[in-house]
């Protein structure tokens, strides 16, 4: 393994999510600045891949295929990875899933699918490593929310109201743990083009999966509470959240 580079101490982390976009590029980032990845989820052939790139590039990736939406599967993963990479520095809540559908045309397949990931999937792979962390007096927990947690988006009612929910479990987290050496990082990124949006035309503001990852792995470095980017659409979720109900029922749909 690569001896950690200046500007920082890290020296292993879990991420879900890993097999493309976002999670795949922040493990690439990460690896480059001498941290052991391991990298989760479903699809083992993808993480394999990503695995023999990092290697070739000189660090090192272990490789955990694990459904993100099953609890006792990515408990058992983050702690398995634990045992074998000597202590998890960072865990990384990266795996989610987004389904575009109008209210009324929602159904419980829609909501279960991404509950699973977003909600029950994140917290399992938040809390699993805690109380180990706590042992060791530090660790760092970081969350992928997104823009859509500051309010309640058109046509994206259960995925805003997952990351929502990871955004209030962050804070939770990071309000408890502080003073046990554990830090927490929310990072909510906007418009990022991955595979999950592949079919999309430009998107407002839209940023790479690579530099949405710089984005994420400067916040952890830094280790921010909350980091909100781009800046300038960050900025304009955070507005938002102050206009009255009325008035953003009538901008909300003009938002599609």
């Amino acid at each position: 393994m690569m001896p950690a580079m200046p500007g920082h101490d890290l020296r292993t982390a879990f991420i879900t999510g890993a097999s493309g976009g976002i999670g795949a590029a922040l493990a690439r980032v990460m690896a480059r600045a001498g941290i052991q990845v391991a990298l989760a989820a479903r699809r083992e052939p993808e993480l394999s891949a990503l695995a023999a790139t990092i290697a070739a590039e000189g660090s090192t990736a272990r490789v955990y295929p694990v459904d993100v939406g099953d609890p006792a599967a990515i408990t058992a993963a983050v702690l398995r990875a634990d045992d074998e990479c000597g202590g998890l520095d960072v865990v990384v809540a990266n795996a989610g899933v987004a389904v575009q559908r109008w209210s009324g045309k929602i159904d419980w397949h829609d909501c279960e699918t991404m509950l699973d990931v977003n909600v029950v999937g994140a917290t399992a792979t938040l809390v699993a490593p805690i109380a180990r962390m706590v042992e060791r007096g530090r660790g760092h927990l970081v969350g992928v929310s997104s823009l859509a947690a500051y309010r309640g988006l058109p046509k994206l009612a259960v995925y805003s109201a997952s990351k929502a929910y990871l955004s209030a479990l962050c804070e939770s987290l990071r309000v408890d743990l502080a003073k046990a050496g554990v830090a927490v990082t929310e990072v909510r990124p906007g418009y990022v083009r991955t595979g999950m949006n592949a079919g999309a035309g430009k998107l407002p503001l839209e940023l790479t999966a690579e530099a949405a990852a710089q984005e994420i792995f400067d916040a952890i470095v830094a280790r921010k509470a909350v980091h909100a980017f781009p800046l300038a659409m960050a900025a304009a979720m955070r507005s938002v959240t102050s206009l009255p109900n009325a008035l953003w029922d009538k901008i909300a749909p003009k938002m599609t």
